[in-house]
């Protein structure tokens, strides 16, 4: 039975759900966190990317995630000058907003796996190789997926060597540091 009665739609939704499913396994079930995890992470990867770069990655999403990728896009400002982890987990930390609990570099990792279970290896390849060494070892490291490991508390934060925004001499809350294929639809 079909959803929305454009199988296009129906097929998009699946993909998405999926994607959040795979997030959550990861930062914990609910969906919300999960999407604010994968919107947050894929906008500050975006915008550490070139123009081109990003209209290339964006060409392998599913086209729901695609245009959570593209919202609020600025290319006149890509790409951004982030250099860190340090500074790519404070963007995301700082796009969650107030969702609760929340680890921005365990979601990072989370959306990172996810894009590299279901997007052409050579894609993940090029994405990989222009980001820094630093922001480069989010997709490579394991998550801690033990109780609580979806939660930024001040323990998870110091045991993973994380500072939230706030935390941060100098960068309070607002502070900014520094073609498809048919499975994607």
């Amino acid at each position: 039975m079909s959803t929305t009665g454009l199988d296009v739609f129906d097929k998009t939704l699946q993909t998405t759900h999926i994607w959040l499913n795979e997030i959550g396994e990861i930062v914990g079930p609910d969906k919300q966190r999960c999407y604010h995890a994968l919107r947050a992470v894929l906008t500050t990867l975006r915008d550490r990317l070139t123009v081109d770069q990003s209209a290339h990655l964006a060409a392998e999403l599913p086209i729901l995630v695609r245009g959570v990728f593209y919202d609020g896009y600025r290319p006149s400002d890509a790409p951004s000058a982030i250099r860190s982890q340090d500074e790519f987990v404070s963007v995301v930390a700082q796009r969650f907003g107030n969702i609760g609990p929340v680890s921005p570099r365990t979601s990072s990792i989370a959306v990172f796996k996810t894009l590299q279970r279901h997007l052409p290896q050579p894609m993940i390849e090029k994405v990989k190789g222009s980001l820094p060494q630093e922001i480069r070892v989010l997709f490579d490291v394991e998550p801690d997926t033990g109780p609580g490991a979806h939660q930024d508390t001040a323990a998870s934060r110091s045991a993973a060597g994380e500072r939230r925004p706030q935390d941060w001499t100098g960068a309070g809350r607002g502070a900014t540091p520094g073609g498809s294929t048919d499975r994607n639809t």
